[in-house]
């Protein structure tokens, strides 16, 4: 919509060039020490409404306009913007980074932060002060001045896009980079700032094979869960992608007997299943390079009071595989999410009748 409001950056116009202003220095003493090449560091781009709370500033620009809301941003710069509901994920991510550099000095395989949002550039002082106010370490920017920020992410090396737009992250998916919608929390998520916990629902692993599996046998065909894993593959590429990314670092951990004590922990839950398929939920994980640490067969139970309990900052719902239609027509997914900073009671949706 030319013009109109983003639920990831502010304003979207499509034809406007980008806008570019003087940011101010961070102080030499939040710098990072060692920043990582974009080619050897897991990069996730975050919208500036899922680092930030900017709801009173979107209600300025939808009740009196495009300028009026810059210059209550600029006139407002050195006022620190609210945390937003995806700040505790930042916050865990940079708690690895620090232990990875206590293991291991200078290395670049590390998580490496890019603000990616279309707000003007001159909005973009207050953002950074609001960066420098938290001490986040995040030196790397792309504001578009209005223009689709997904237009960029191939060109930061991006392994995982974070936004509360919908839209954006149909079309970075489409685009072949992992992406993922972020939930809106009403109330403190009490997310962990010190270790990145990352959940599975492994029902979702049982019920796809079972769609694979009952399509084969009603066209005679041979296609287990093991011999669709071309197509799989084909539509799974960029999560799987940076599953393997993390997995690397989970492991970098292992190597140094710090696996009681990692900052990444991984969780299985099964709510419909038993022990049997959930040892093939265990296996599926390890195939793209990841070890869960640990695992919740309920056979029944329900799972939301373990989920609210170990809080994780991402979990796969049963929307991380491709629509169940895709197994018969065997198409690229409009649109398939995972969730950030889960909240028991309000799970997203899937998004249908959106294209890529």
């Amino acid at each position: 919509k030319a013009g109109g409001m983003s639920d990831s950056g502010l304003y979207t116009m499509d034809d406007q060039d980008m806008c570019h202003t003087i940011l101010p220095d961070r102080p030499s003493s939040a710098k990072k020490k060692n920043r990582p090449k974009a080619q050897h560091a897991i990069t996730v781009a975050v919208s500036s409404r899922t680092l930030f709370n900017m709801s009173d500033e979107r209600a300025i620009f939808e009740a009196e306009g495009l300028e009026c809301y810059v210059k209550y941003q600029q006139d407002h710069e050195n006022e620190p913007l609210k945390k937003g509901h995806g700040f505790p994920l930042l916050k865990a991510m940079e708690a690895v980074n620090s232990r990875l550099h206590e293991l291991y000095p200078g290395s670049e395989e590390l998580f490496d932060v890019v603000l990616m949002t279309n707000n003007h550039a001159q909005v973009g002082v207050r953002l950074i002060n609001s960066i420098n106010h938290y001490g986040l370490t995040i030196e790397r920017f792309c504001m578009t001045g209005g223009t689709n920020p997904v237009n960029y992410l191939k060109a930061y090396h991006t392994n995982l896009y974070l936004s509360s737009d919908p839209l954006k992250v149909a079309k970075a998916l489409g685009e072949g980079v992992a992406a993922a919608c972020t939930n809106h929390l009403d109330k403190d998520s009490n997310l962990s700032e010190q270790q990145l916990r990352v959940a599975f629902d492994g029902d979702s692993f049982v019920h796809h094979e079972d769609n694979v599996e009952k399509y084969g046998r009603s066209h005679g065909l041979d296609m287990s869960f093991e011999s669709f894993s071309k197509t799989e593959e084909q539509l799974l590429a960029p999560l799987v992608g940076f599953l393997e990314a993390l997995g690397k670092l989970q492991k970098k951990f292992f190597a140094k007997n710090e696996r009681m004590d990692c900052p990444i922990r991984i969780y299985l839950i099964m709510a419909k299943c038993g022990a049997t398929n959930g040892a093939k939920a265990l296996k599926i994980i390890r195939g793209w390079g990841l070890e869960v640490d640990e695992a919740f067969v309920l056979y029944g139970t329900p799972k939301l009071l373990i989920i609210d309990k170990i809080r994780p900052h991402i979990f796969f719902d049963d929307q991380m595989f491709p629509p169940d239609q895709i197994i018969h027509h065997q198409e690229v997914p409009r649109l398939y999410e995972f969730h950030i900073g889960f909240e028991p009671h309000k799970l997203l949706t899937q998004l249908s009748q959106v294209n890529t």
